[in-house]
């Protein structure tokens, strides 16, 4: 191992250099957008001002969401995404400041709009270069941080197996020390021995939940070493969602199943929702219009069929539909899912479910708050009650609000689900949507809406 690159990246870590990196960039992107616009570099006091107040957003804004730490298990997509985000937060905070402050006329829009780009790219473009350079030094077996492994022999295959999977992480094991037993005095004596002759940089306690009691005596077995120590609990028999560590009344806690609305997310996801989905509902108003009269003409009773359904955090709401069914009720207050060639289904209804437009009101559901654009599709009452003991953590996906589209139906689970496998699938894709949640991937799921078409074959 080379000590002095290890050494450098250790001294110089991704929180201290980084925010230098971003101020820099800021800087440059500033001056070149100034010598562009005005053909000099000689900045007027203003100009000094915005860019000062613009470094200082973008250093605040990657603080809070968190661009500065874990680089070296983050993706460089997932670093760019962050950074992108942060300059949109920033961009629309500058332009608003000049827009209140009445200062358009003092400030060229030109420019604020040049500096936030080409200072997006340099601060790209430097984590994007060095991402790639340490993956490749630590292929190369330098810059890698070595580990000692302490717990049951088939959870540590699993560990060492997903150190071998990401080798870009720069991961090495130093040692092994496999649990049998509950330790006694000797095999704690021995691990600190061997953790000590290993020169291990970091110690991973690796044991299910229900051995809590021995991860405490091998830390403390460990208090006098200096070697970092972690706690990697055996989860594999457990359906998580958006798990991770955090401090609740002074404790720390992992979180088992929790929504990742919260905090920024959220208003991230209801800033997409009222944005997107307010343009969207000006451009579909006259198709609204015009599929409201020709129920109206070619059917007796209500143009919009109205539901209850499970919302957010297990709310109901009202879900809004163009109706495509005859006016009929249901035996017993069962709902029966609409089969191919359901006698019930009006001429213009088997148009409008098999093109999706019967959903077009539930864009009124998103700007009322009580739906995204994407997320999980809201099932009926009934058959909520009818799986959420048959397919397991079901309920969990009520943990976000449900989508007009979602991951589950891009991926084909779309329509119909007559099959307990079929509920199951749409299931884990729905729960997979939540545990990984990103703006990004929720104009993924859109665009490849649009680009499947909203026609569907399962749709009926």
């Amino acid at each position: 191992m080379s000590r002095n690159t290890k050494g450098l990246t250790e001294r110089y870590p991704a929180q201290l250099i980084v925010p230098i990196i971003d101020l820099l960039s800021v800087v440059a992107g500033s001056l070149l957008a100034y010598w562009l616009r005005f053909e000099s570099f000689h900045l007027h006091e203003r100009f000094v001002l915005a860019i000062a107040i613009i470094s200082l957003f973008v250093l605040l804004l990657n603080s809070l969401l968190g661009a500065y730490v874990r680089w070296r298990v983050t993706r460089i997509s997932t670093l760019l995404a962050r950074l992108v985000m942060v300059w949109l937060i920033v961009g629309i905070l500058a332009t608003s400041i000049i827009y209140f402050a009445d200062a358009a006329e003092r400030y060229s829009r030109l420019w604020v709009g040049m500096s936030l780009v080409f200072s997006l790219m340099m601060a790209g473009g430097v984590r994007v270069l060095a991402q790639l350079v340490l993956r490749q030094v630590r292929l190369k077996g330098r810059a890698r941080r070595s580990v000692f492994l302490v717990g049951p022999g088939n959870h540590l295959i699993n560990i060492a197996r997903g150190m071998r999977a990401s080798p870009g992480e720069g991961y090495s094991i130093a040692g092994v020390e496999r649990l049998i037993d509950i330790p006694n005095e000797a095999f704690l004596e021995r691990l600190v021995r061997r953790v000590t002759s290993s020169d291990a940089r970091e110690v991973w306690i690796c044991l299910p939940l229900e051995m809590g009691s021995v991860v405490r005596s091998i830390f403390y077995a460990l208090r006098n070493h200096t070697a970092e120590v972690r706690f990697i609990p055996d989860f594999r028999d457990m359906l998580l969602l958006n798990h991770q560590i955090s401090e609740v009344a002074g404790h720390y806690a992992i979180d088992l199943s929790v929504t990742p609305m919260d905090g920024m997310a959220r208003i991230i996801k209801r800033t997409e929702d009222i944005v997107v989905g307010g343009l969207i509902s000006l451009l579909i108003l006259p198709v609204c219009l015009a599929i409201a009269v020709a129920i109206k003409l070619t059917s007796p009773g209500p143009v919009l069929f109205k539901q209850y359904r499970t919302g957010a955090n297990g709310k109901q709401f009202r879900v809004y539909k163009f109706r495509s069914m005859r006016v009929h009720n249901e035996k017993d207050s069962q709902v029966t899912q609409a089969t191919k060639g359901d006698s019930r289904i009006t001429p213009i209804g088997a148009f409008l479910r098999r093109t999706s437009l019967d959903e077009l009101p539930q864009f009124f559901n998103v700007l009322q708050g009580r739906m995204s654009i994407v997320g999980p599709r809201p099932h009926a009452l009934a058959h909520n009650e009818y799986y959420q003991d048959m397919v397991e953590s079901y309920m969990r996906r009520h943990k976000v609000k449900p989508g007009i589209t979602g991951w589950a139906q891009v991926n084909g689970f779309r329509g119909e689900t007559d099959t307990l496998e079929k509920m199951e699938k749409r299931v884990e894709y729905d729960l997979w949507y939540i545990d990984n949640w990103s703006i990004w991937l929720d104009f993924r799921i859109i665009f490849l809406t649009i680009l499947k078409g909203f026609v569907n074959k399962n749709a009926y």
